[in-house]
C-alpha cells in the first residue's frame, strides 16, 4: 500500500523493494521511484512455478531512507496440477443424489498449491461439456451430487483445481440413481368413528350434538365437525398421523371431551371391516371406536 503524501515528509519520495529467495542470505534491491506506485513485477524466465520469495519493501525522499516492512514471504506465478486424482469412488444415495470420493493425486512436489476439486457429472445420453460442475475447497475428498435423476446412468470425474486452472481429469466412473419411490394417489383414507355412551341410555337424548375434533399431529390448529349421530364420517389424508377428541354438547353447554386418539398414518397394518387397500389406489379404511362419557349439564 502506498504511503500517504502527508506522511512522505519531502520530495524525491519513493521506495526499495527488496527480495531473496526463501532460505538464503543476500537481498537483491530494486528502486521504484514514483510515490504512488503499489506494484513491482520481477521477471526472470528460468524461475520454477511457485517458487517462494522473502520481501520486504522500504521508502526513501531526498533526505535518506526510511524504515522497511516486516518480511512476508510470497510466491511466484503457480502452473494448474499436473496429475489428476485417483481412485475415484461413486455410489447411489437415493433417485436424486450421488456420493463421489476420490484420493489426491500421487504426486510428491507440486508445481502448485491444489486449492480444491471438481467434480462433473453428466447423464449417459449427456454431452460432457455439458456436465453438471461441483466445486469442493481445501483437502475436501468427497461430495454429494442432487437434482439428479432417477433410474439413470451417470458418469462421474475429478480433477484438481489451483489459482491457474484445473489439472488433467481422472478416469470417469459409472453409477445409476436409484428408482424413484413408487407414489400412491393422495385420495384420502376413510375414518370411521363410532360413539358408545358410558352413561345410562337416557342421557343420549339430552345430547343435541357431537362436536369432532381432528387435527394434524404437528399442528396446534384443530378442525371441527359436527353431528346429532353416534357416528360420523372423516376423510383424511392416508400420510399423516391425527389426533382425534370428541365432547357432546346439550343445551347445558359441552360436555367432557374424550380421551386424545391418535390416528397414526395409515397402511396395511391398519386397514379393518370392510376397507381394502391396493398398490395401485392406496385408498384405505379403519375402523376407529371411541368410548367416551357423556355428561348433559341440565337438570334432569
Amino acid at each position: 500500500q502506498t504511503v500517504p503524501e502527508e506522511l512522505q515528509n519531502g520530495g524525491g519520495f519513493g521506495y526499495v523493494v527488496a527480495f531473496r529467495p526463501l532460505g538464503t542470505v543476500s537481498w537483491m534491491q530494486t528502486v521504484v521511484a514514483s510515490p504512488d506506485a503499489a506494484r513491482y513485477v520481477f521477471r526472470n524466465e528460468s524461475l520454477p512455478p511457485f517458487s517462494p520469495y522473502e520481501v520486504k519493501v522500504g521508502v526513501y525522499n531526498n533526505k535518506g531512507e526510511g524504515s522497511f516492512s516486516p518480511v512476508t514471504v510470497v510466491y511466484s506465478a503457480e502452473e494448474e496440477p499436473t496429475r489428476a486424482p485417483t481412485t475415484v469412488l461413486a455410489r447411489s444415495l437415493s433417485a436424486s443424489d450421488i456420493e463421489v470420493s476420490w484420493a489426491p493425486p500421487w504426486e510428491s512436489q507440486h508445481k502448485g498449491r491444489i486449492q480444491g476439486y471438481e467434480v462433473r457429472c453428466w447423464r449417459h445420453d449427456e454431452k460432457e461439456e455439458n456436465a453438471k460442475r461441483i466445486r469442493t475447497v481445501g483437502n475436501q475428498t468427497s461430495t454429494k451430487v442432487s437434482n439428479l435423476r432417477g433410474n439413470a446412468l451417470y458418469h462421474l470425474a475429478v480433477r484438481a483445481y489451483n489459482t491457474a486452472g484445473t489439472g488433467p481429469s481422472s478416469a470417469a466412473v459409472n453409477v445409476t440413481t436409484k428408482k424413484p419411490r413408487e407414489s400412491c394417489q393422495t385420495s384420502p383414507c376413510q375414518v370411521f368413528v363410532e360413539i358408545y355412551q358410558a352413561q345410562p341410555f337416557y342421557f343420549i337424548f339430552f345430547v343435541r350434538f357431537f362436536p369432532v375434533l381432528y387435527r394434524w399431529n404437528r399442528q396446534s390448529s384443530t378442525s371441527v365437525i359436527e353431528t346429532n349421530k353416534t357416528s360420523v364420517e372423516l376423510s383424511l389424508p392416508f400420510d399423516e398421523d391425527y389426533i382425534i377428541e370428541i365432547k357432546p354438547f346439550s343445551d347445558g353447554g359441552d360436555g367432557s371431551s374424550s380421551e386424545q386418539i391418535r390416528i397414526p398414518k395409515i397402511s396395511n397394518a391398519y386397514a379393518r371391516g370392510s376397507g381394502s387397500s391396493t398398490s395401485s389406489a392406496c385408498t384405505l379404511s379403519a375402523l376407529s371406536t371411541i368410548m367416551i362419557s357423556l355428561t348433559a349439564r341440565s337438570s334432569l
